[in-house]
């Protein structure tokens, strides 16, 4: 399937106008036009293609993408609609409701005000929690509206109604509306308006009552170009003059233009035309001064990276993108149930600052700090936390209701590194992390190895020097006692001490001493270089036998001392191309700088589900 323009089913309710007609190029001979279904795969208004098939019986699953096979039926709805006249107010039910009480599916929606008059607004949710008698009573009195919020809206802004949040479009409004793909609708209040027929609408008060959610509307926005995600639509807004966007087996993407006008891929664009994607289709480009609404299906999870002292979150989609992110303190010195609620009440945080629920994301995956059962969800050992054989997985998932999958912190900030950071282009890396010890994980043809109990990779207690540097493993020579920060700061340290004349003396202090002081040195200092340089040739030996192990395509490193940049890895490198197997005559590795920083953790966390 080609990228095609999309001819949307026109409806002619009594509160339209006749902007989409004269304004956005709807070809129709409905009046008003109140409504046109840009995007609809619904029986009461199918989208056409151009040569009069509907976009429902063109397009394959291959072009629908994989996300879609999950669902029984297509997601999303997509319409513009312009409000010549206040809608009526209403709220749709949740799921749940709708599959046990109407053989049907709720709608959760989205509103992108695309033009607005002056003064023209929109009601969304309680300004304070109110009791159902409360709810009742302003029905029934025909002043509901005195406990709505009313914003009143201009062009560009967005605003989120999860289902059961009461609402109601008011005259004056051109909104692009985002929708789950479902026309199901509970009428509160229509000012007592007839139909053609001299008939009062029909109201639906006593399901509102009870699908209604009562508490205090609070509105929330999400950050940059991102408007608004759910299980069923990821949307964006972007302004374009020349930008290149590709699909993937994963989603098709579907293109609505608010302002201006262009190209997609050579058709022309303009303001009301949509067009659709199918996925798989590769790249395409968009040309012109316009701006657009793009439209995706995408897959959420979220990812807790666990620490000592924080506990660090995010909700994050399947293609690396951080929708929010988050922390909070991990109080461990209250013990595992402490930590567990506090766990639980970030996750929570998390999806009320995406507008999200528990349905909306697929699960939660979380790096944690010591000795590791992954495939019984247990910490068997954490020095950091103070925690043996606790069931992590089980005590989260009665919490939160989302299952739970964990991992190794650092196998964790591998995987995250590799899956989309600097080892993306990678299907077999190993990283090493160089902190206050040496950190590592392992991944194989894209997939995290673990090893025996889930207990790999320590690459950080390979020995490198029989009978060395005693290690707090027990073992000496580890590559942890001469490639660590603290090995690093211990050498410069003695260095300094054998050597009263050294320039780094001009630190003061010799506890000023970190993990940059030799390198700042090393070209005015000999003391300063032979440090640098025999850290060099250990880390360098280190990574030369895991590579002949292993040989991954790239050796990521990450932790502090790789702020030195090129100053570190090209002797590093250097070192490696050396002592490799084989020489040139076998596959390279190369050695590259992590550059997720602290996003590794709740990265990798949430790609334990990818």
């Amino acid at each position: 399937m080609q990228i095609e323009k999309l001819y949307p089913e026109c409806k002619d309710y009594l509160w339209g106008g006749t902007k989409l007609k004269e304004n956005y190029g709807k070809e129709t001979d409905k009046t008003p036009c109140a409504e046109s279904w840009e995007l609809s795969f619904h029986k009461d208004g199918p989208t056409k293609l151009s040569d009069g098939r509907t976009l429902a019986e063109a397009a394959t699953e291959s072009d629908l993408g994989e996300h879609v096979k999950d669902f029984s039926f297509f997601p999303v709805l997509i319409k513009f609609i312009d409000a010549k006249q206040d809608l009526s107010v209403q709220v749709h039910p949740s799921d749940e409701y709708a599959l046990n009480n109407e053989n049907s599916f709720g709608k959760t929606e989205m509103w992108y005000i695309v033009e607005a008059e002056q003064g023209a607004g929109i009601y969304l949710g309680f300004r304070e929690s109110v009791t159902k008698e409360e709810y009742e009573k302003a029905i029934a009195e025909k002043r509901l509206t005195d406990l709505f919020n009313f914003y009143e809206v201009k062009a560009g802004e967005c605003y989120f109604i999860p289902s059961g949040t009461i609402h109601a479009i008011g005259k004056g409004c051109l909104i692009c509306e985002i929708q789950q793909n479902s026309n199901l609708t509970y009428r509160v209040y229509d000012y007592g308006r007839k139909d053609a027929n001299g008939n009062e609408r029909e109201l639906h008060v006593e399901k509102a009552l009870r699908v209604t959610n009562l508490e205090k509307f609070e509105r929330t926005a999400l950050g940059g170009d991102l408007l608004g995600v759910s299980k069923y639509f990821n949307v964006r807004k972007i302004s374009v003059k020349n930008e290149t966007f590709s699909t993937n087996e994963k989603t098709f993407a579907a293109v609505c233009c608010v302002k201006g006008e262009g190209e997609i891929d050579g058709q022309r664009i303009s303001v009301g035309d949509s067009y659709f994607i199918p996925a798989n289709y590769g790249k395409y480009t968009l040309k012109g001064e316009m701006e657009i609404i793009m439209t995706e299906i995408r897959k959420y999870y979220i990812g807790i990276d666990l620490g000592g002292t924080f506990i660090k979150g995010g909700i994050i989609d399947d293609e690396g993108n951080i929708i929010v992110n988050d922390k909070v303190p991990t109080e461990s010195d209250g013990g595992s149930e402490v930590v567990v609620r506090n766990i639980a009440s970030l996750c929570n945080s998390l999806l009320k600052k995406a507008n999200m629920t528990a349905n909306d994301v697929e699960g939660i995956g979380m790096g944690v700090p010591g000795m590791i059962d992954s495939e019984r969800g247990e910490v068997i050992y954490s020095n950091n936390l103070g925690w043996e054989d606790f069931s992590i997985s089980k005590e989260l998932e009665a919490l939160v209701g989302l299952p739970v999958r964990i991992a190794n912190d650092a196998n964790v900030a591998a995987l995250g590194e590799t899956k989309f950071g600097c080892g993306k282009d990678y299907n077999n890396t190993v990283m090493l992390t160089l902190g206050t010890g040496v950190g590592g994980g392992i991944i194989i043809n894209g997939k995290l190895f673990e090893g025996n109990r889930s207990a790999g990779a320590e690459l950080g207690h390979a020995v490198i020097v029989a009978g060395g540097e005693q290690c707090t493993c027990g073992r000496r020579g580890c590559l942890e006692t001469y490639a660590s920060a603290t090995a690093l700061i211990r050498d410069t340290k003695r260095a300094m001490l054998a050597d009263k004349n050294s320039k780094m003396w001009e630190i003061g202090d010799i506890e000023k001493v970190n993990g940059k002081t030799p390198f700042d040195y090393y070209d005015v200092d000999e003391s300063a270089r032979k440090v640098v340089d025999n850290y060099i040739e250990m880390l360098g030996t280190g990574i030369a036998n895991i590579a002949n192990m292993f040989r991954p395509e790239a050796v990521i490193l990450g932790g502090g001392v790789c702020k030195q940049g090129d100053a570190l890895i090209k002797p590093v490198q250097a070192v490696l191309d050396r002592d490799i197997y084989a020489g040139t005559k076998g596959p390279q590795v190369k050695v590259v700088t992590a550059m997720l920083e602290n996003d590794a953790g709740i990265m990798g966390a949430a790609a334990l589900w990818m």
